[in-house]
């Protein structure tokens, strides 16, 4: 009886975990009115947030160290500065906890995969998104390259319409957001911005996106935590080498000579 009954233990707790997992996805459309409800169809949005994400991370990885070493400040007017970026502080408010774990920075809610906190984030915190103006960065895709480190198969033919179409996109960012008539700095980013990005939009030869490298930007906290793990690493090898050294040494005995054990001087 025990036999036949545990065989069915492991398929009833995957059916039980695959349930719960379905009902996470699931939940946020089975409850009440949610605040996108509410607000209705006046200013509904559509702006992908993947591709969104897709463009911040080239952003982050291919521009902005190279902006930062120039010690240049990026206007609002460009449409690469985040606030011109309609999820950024939806995005900033993911917290992840584990692997499989997320938590919602505003309400603390944990979900397994980022898909249910995107489908969180569009549920339960949609008035939360600035929608007063068009701030899509998604809509920039086309010149940043967005479909190469999406890892998106590009297996059709290059179309020169489409290419010519980014380019001038291209060339449009790095005027706006790089005038060459704000100093040497600014001339020199915009230089950076044709050769990193633009160039590739052609049909001609084999140009490829990035051809300036990247280069991360540094984490204040991850370089205090660096420096700190250092020097205490650098006190503890101390202390031991001193501990070591005390330990081989060892204690110093003095042993006392007798008097009957003393030789007599020749007189």
């Amino acid at each position: 009886m025990v036999r036949g009954s545990s065989k069915w233990v492991a398929p009833f707790f995957l059916c039980l975990l695959l349930s719960l997992h379905k009902i996470q996805g699931q939940e946020e459309s089975t409850t009440s009115r949610t605040p996108k409800q509410e607000l209705g169809d006046a200013v509904e949005v559509h702006c992908s947030r993947e591709r969104s994400r897709a463009a911040w991370k080239i952003i982050e990885e291919y521009l902005m160290p190279f902006v930062d070493k120039e010690r240049y400040q990026l206007s609002r007017r460009c449409r690469l500065h985040p606030d011109n970026d309609l999820y950024r502080d939806q995005e900033q408010h993911k917290i992840r906890l584990d692997i499989n774990e997320w938590q919602c920075g505003y309400c603390k809610k944990s979900f397994y995969e980022e898909k249910y906190l995107d489908k969180h984030f569009d549920n339960r915190h949609y008035n939360l998104l600035n929608v007063s103006h068009s701030r899509c960065l998604a809509d920039v895709c086309g010149a940043l390259h967005c479909d190469h480190v999406m890892d998106i198969s590009l297996k059709t033919k290059c179309n020169p319409a489409a290419a010519a179409r980014n380019h001038l996109l291209c060339e449009s960012l790095a005027d706006s957001c790089f005038p060459v008539n704000e100093g040497p700095s600014a001339s020199r980013l915009h230089e950076f911005f044709l050769r990193q990005f633009c160039d590739a939009h052609t049909c001609k030869g084999n140009q490829k996106p990035f051809s300036r490298g990247r280069k991360k930007r540094m984490n204040i906290f991850y370089l205090i935590v660096s420096i700190l793990t250092i020097l205490l690493l650098l006190l503890f090898y101390t202390y031991m080498y001193l501990y070591q050294r005390g330990i081989k040494r060892g204690p110093q005995k003095l042993i006392r000579v007798s008097q009957s054990g003393r030789k007599k001087k020749p007189s």
